[in-house]
């Protein structure tokens, strides 16, 4: 049977389901997956063991994971418009927004999801574990390797995680 106390626990999560959902899934489907997220914890509410909001996002992680397999590689309509050259930005200006998104949504699903809960949610890592269903030191590794290449891109390097020049041997 659910308690008052458990619907006020789900409810004071909502917001921080919305962010993530919105990064991972973007605004589009965001309300969809935050609904089936509640939907399914709801009803599984008896069988909760720990914490709610662990518990919620590693919900809302399977949904996602299960909603990708399902899709398929995801497509994107090429045109002569669409591939214009980003705007030149003033010195000292902070990343837009839209340059931070689209350079987390370049990076493997499994360091995104580390970043977006520790730096977004502020979760401890031993959440971020308990939510992904992996053990700590992957979470760590993750982050340091999901960081680097999120600095790389926005600096406009290689993604590659190595950003070191190459030298030539000239004979």
């Amino acid at each position: 049977m659910t308690t008052q106390e458990d619907s006020h626990q789900l409810q004071a999560c909502l917001p921080g389901l919305r962010r993530y959902a919105r990064a991972l899934a973007g605004a589009l489907h965001a309300d969809d997956l935050v609904q089936d997220t509640v939907e399914r914890a709801w009803r599984k509410l008896e069988q909760r063991s720990g914490e709610m909001r662990p518990w919620l996002f590693s919900i809302m992680h399977n949904l996602h994971v299960d909603q990708l397999r399902r899709a398929g590689p995801p497509l994107q309509e090429l045109d002569d418009d669409a591939l214009l050259p980003a705007p030149e930005r003033a010195p000292g200006q902070a990343i837009a927004i839209g340059e931070m998104d689209a350079a987390l949504g370049r990076l493997p699903l499994g360091q995104r999801e580390v970043i977006l809960l520790v730096a977004l949610e502020q979760m401890p890592y031993e959440q971020v574990a308990a939510t992904l269903g992996i053990p700590v030191g992957t979470v760590m590794s993750r982050l340091s390797r999901g960081r680097e290449k999120l600095r790389a891109l926005l600096d406009g390097r290689p993604a590659d995680g190595h950003g070191v020049p190459t030298l030539k041997v000239v004979k």
